[in-house]
């Protein structure tokens, strides 16, 4: 089964060195608004951009859902 871009993203949070990618992993575990269930971009990447004040950078977000998808 295809696991939600939320749910890969919580594997990345809890990094022992604080990194951009656990950063923003954590961000978005404390969003209660955030998407959990997608698992398409258009929905993600438009909400990141019109709801979520913790993302400055899509680039970011951009690198994490190429992630998402090679280890999906």
């Amino acid at each position: 089964m295809k696991r939600s871009f939320y749910h890969y993203v919580q594997t990345l949070k809890e990094f022992s060195v604080p990194n951009p990618e656990a950063q923003l992993a954590k961000a978005i575990s404390d969003d209660s608004q955030f998407p959990k269930h997608s698992e398409t971009y258009h929905d993600i990447s438009d909400y990141l951009e019109n709801n979520a004040y913790y993302i400055t950078n899509m680039d970011l977000f951009d690198e994490l859902w190429d992630k998402y998808l090679q280890n999906n």
